[in-house]
């Protein structure tokens, strides 16, 4: 088995995977295996489904099933090539959840009381910006140009480079910080010789918001959803957001009409 499992990575890497997709991809796969126990060359159709049907009675969600489905396809297509008919094989739909979105004015709660200038700062690029939480981590002082207001957001989600913006006001914390910064770091949130991990992040993320009293789990991609939602909210263009977040289809961004108030602030409730 575990032959199979470095062709998987071999080949995930020749095809530019992330590393977050290859880590994903592999341990699907090695589920799916150790779950069938048999030789992957005599995998049916119904081996597949039977195995999609004990991630459901676990209580897997829709999302879990659908990155497994896709894993296992790469699989038996690309390692294993098998005559198997993905498309006739179900899967649950997609829950359609809402973006989970904050106040402007908490936002900017959770920043004017975070002390340590980093975190501030991190959290104001997460929310001015709409970075992706691993964008944000991996961004390195180069990636950001003051002069022309941009980030650039190297090798984001899809392998793909794109340009986002850099907020004004952020700017004299942002160059304080950078004050504080040696000659030899790379990264603009460094730890030692790298760049702070994930978790970090959300832990700041999470910490600023107990610290002002939100009642609820607040994550780093709550401030993204936040980002767009206003931005639309203000009239942007629809477009204009879809190419800031970084997003490749059009309806992937216009969920965030769902969640702006530009039309529900013009009705009046009848209690009022």
């Amino acid at each position: 088995m575990q032959n199979y499992i470095e062709k998987l990575e071999y080949r995930m890497k020749l095809k530019g995977f992330s590393p977050k997709t290859i880590k994903s991809y592999t341990y699907n796969t090695q589920n799916f295996l150790n779950f069938i126990k048999i030789n992957p060359e005599k995998v049916s159709k119904e081996d597949i489904e039977s195995h999609f049907a004990n991630l459901i009675k676990k209580g897997y969600m829709s999302a879990s099933i659908k990155l497994n489905y896709a894993s296992i396809k790469f699989f038996f297509t690309w390692v294993i090539p098998r005559n198997i008919d993905f498309v006739k094989i179900d899967t649950p739909k997609k829950e359609k959840k809402l973006p989970k979105v904050l106040s402007k004015k908490d936002i900017l709660s959770m920043i004017d009381n975070t002390e340590n200038l980093k975190h501030k700062l991190l959290l104001e690029i997460l929310y001015s910006s709409g970075l992706r939480v691993g964008e944000a981590v991996n961004l390195k002082i180069s990636d950001i140009d003051v002069d022309r207001n941009i980030i650039r957001v190297n090798q984001g989600k899809g392998s793909k480079d794109r340009q986002s913006i850099l907020s004004k006001k952020l700017k004299e914390d942002l160059l304080k910080y950078l004050c504080t910064k040696r000659d030899n770091d790379i990264y603009l949130f460094s730890k030692r010789e790298n760049h702070i991990v994930i978790k970090t992040a959300q832990k700041i993320v999470d910490n600023a918001a107990k610290r002002v009293k939100l009642n609820k789990k607040v994550t780093p991609h709550m401030l993204r959803h936040s980002f767009a939602t206003h931005l639309l909210e203000n009239g942007t263009d629809i477009r204009y957001i879809q190419k800031l977040l970084g997003h490749s289809r059009l309806e992937t961004t216009q969920i965030y009409t769902h969640v702006a108030n530009n039309d529900l602030k013009n009705i009046k409730s009848p209690l009022d």
